[in-house]
């Protein structure tokens, strides 16, 4: 299981499943994307502006991906 949280786009994805495979995309709430295998079973979850709908520090270990750039 990988959790990665990008801070540019403020999403969060959970993805439970390390096979490549082809996904289907199904939005359950304005935020939640579910990613379900051609079998129907939850490959990943997308959590759009995720720092507004869960508690990010509570998500250990997170694979963290920063875009900010420094100024120089």
């Amino acid at each position: 299981m990988d959790i990665i949280y990008n801070d540019l786009t403020d999403l969060l994805y959970i993805r439970f499943d390390d096979k490549k495979q082809k996904v289907i995309n199904r939005q359950i709430t304005e935020d939640i994307v579910l990613d379900l295998s051609k079998e129907e079973k939850i490959v990943g979850i997308e959590i759009i502006n995720a720092s507004k709908n869960i508690s990010l520090e509570k998500l250990l270990p997170v694979k963290h991906k920063s875009y900010n750039k420094v100024a120089s």
